[in-house]
Formats: C-alpha cells, structure tokens, sequence
C-alpha cells in the first residue's frame, strides 16, 4: 500500500514530537500521503508542517489503499464515516483512552509503517447498522459501527420503546433508553449499560436496556439479518437517536425506527500479532488482581 489517507483529532498535546517522527518516517518510505484539511490545519497550528510531498484533502482521494486514524475509538469512527461505502482498510493510532479499535500507538511508528508498507497487516471485516426514520435530517450518515441507541429527550422522564424483531412484538422496555449494538461496538455503551462482549467478527446485533425499571429485562442476542423496529413513548414529544454519538430527535408517537445490518462492511486493519482475548487482557485488566 503507498496511497495512504490520515484522519486525526484535535486532541494530541504530548504528541506532537511523535507526529513529526510519524510524518518523517512517512516522508522516508515513499508513501502518498493525503492528510484530512482539518486535521492538517490542527497540525499546521502546532507547528507541524507536512512534507511538500504530502496533500490535504477535504474529500477521500479516490485513489486512497489505506486509512490511518490518529486518535482514540471516537476518532476510528469519524474515520469510517470519511471511509462511507468504500471499504477501504482503517488502521487505527491510538492517542486517547482505551482504543479497541485502533491497534497501534505512535511509538511503534516503525512497526506500523512497514506493516502497511509490506502488507503485513491482519484486515478484519466489521459489520453496521444501517437506520431508517424519517426524522432524520438531510445529510445525516445513517451507519452506526458501534451503536444505535434510543435515549430520553432532554428531561429526567424515563422513555418506554416499543421493540418489534423480524415483524415479532419484543417487549416495552421503560428505561432511560436502549441500546441495539454491533459486535465491535459490544465493548463500547453497550458493556456500560451490562450488555454481553461479542466475538467483533460475529454476525449478531445486541439489543440492550438502560437502567430498566424490571430486573427481569436483559440484553438480548439477536441473528446479524433480524431487522428491528423501535417507536417510543414519553412525557416528553421527543427522544433522542444516537449513532456512535450524532443523534438526531424523532417525535414519540409517530417516528418509527428501523435498524439491519448495512450492505457494507468496515474493513479494520490490525496488528499481525493481536488476538481479541489478548485485548480484552490488556484493555480491561482481566485476570489481574
């Protein structure tokens, strides 16, 4: 791979002197390199320039190998939304907070560039959720990596969502909201709200309660094909719909929610030597005391 694209955050201080070995040793290889307009003003802002070799691009160039996402999880998910249909491999730099998705840190920027320069690299297939509801706004990407969630509007008032699966009554959960997960986004609101870890290369949905007001309400595994269809009633005229953190209102009452898996996938390029047990070890700490 040598037409690479990079996607960062403005949130990299203590970084800086290890993003201008990044880029240097970008420079040394040969790549193409492409850099998102607002993460290269970011940079330009804090006194790294680019190579003159190197663009800044508003849009994905079309000839694009390989997406390099410079951030945390939050990050990785902007960058498939920059991505959209297009399956071009993400590999993820992780500068924030745990980071499931992005497999590398800047320290090891040797490693990582030989391993997209030489095609070292593990490509895991990660499936979305593709929604529809005609509430939401003209030019909102309707793909989740993550999540879809259903939350309370902006009151205390708990929400109650009507959840049909495959055209079948679920159930009316009274919660503070609900939670419809990806395998890769098991480990993000989904674990938090005591939903199960799925296998990320699995082919389910998981569909979650928020602080529910029964404790016989729990998660609940759903096949990768189920379609699942939300409406929701409050005190309130709205709730909120959340994909990976954009949300949007839909009136309780009238908007109905449909959730399925997306025609497309996003393609993770990971660490030849990761595993996902050996993650869960170092992220979350199992097995230590």
């Amino acid at each position: 791979m040598r037409n690479i694209a990079i996607y960062g955050n403005r949130y990299q201080d203590g970084y800086f002197g290890l993003l201008r070995e990044f880029f240097a040793a970008l420079e040394k290889r040969d790549f193409r390199v492409s850099v998102a307009e607002d993460f290269a003003c970011y940079l330009s802002e804090n006194g790294i320039d680019l190579y003159g070799s190197m663009n800044t691009a508003a849009c994905l160039p079309e000839d694009t190998e390989c997406v390099i996402s410079i951030g945390g999880d939050g990050t990785f998910l902007g960058a498939a939304e920059w991505v959209g249909d297009r399956e071009i491999p993400i590999l993820g730099i992780n500068t924030g907070h745990l980071g499931f998705l992005a497999s590398y840190s800047l320290e090891e920027t040797e490693e990582l560039v030989d391993v997209v320069a030489c095609d070292k690299g593990v490509i895991e297939k990660r499936a979305l959720l593709e929604i529809r509801c005609e509430a939401m706004p003209e030019g909102f990407w309707p793909y989740a990596l993550n999540e879809v969630a259903v939350l309370r509007g902006e009151t205390a008032s708990t929400v109650t969502v009507h959840a049909e699966v495959d055209g079948y009554f679920l159930a009316d959960y009274m919660a503070d909201g609900l939670v419809v997960a990806t395998p890769t986004g098991s480990t993000a609101y989904n674990l938090s709200a005591g939903g199960p870890i799925l296998m990320p290369t699995l082919e389910c949905s998981v569909i979650s309660p928020i602080a529910p007001h029964s404790l016989t309400m729990r998660p609940l595994v759903v096949g990768g094909d189920s379609e699942i269809r939300l409406t929701t009633s409050s005190r309130v005229e709205y709730s909120r719909v959340s994909l990976d953190g954009r949300y949007f209102m839909m009136a309780c009452g009238r908007d109905e929610l449909r959730i399925r898996k997306a025609g497309f996938s996003v393609k993770v390029l990971r660490r030849p030597d990761a595993s996902f047990s050996r993650l869960l070890r170092n992220k979350l700490l199992w097995g230590r005391r």
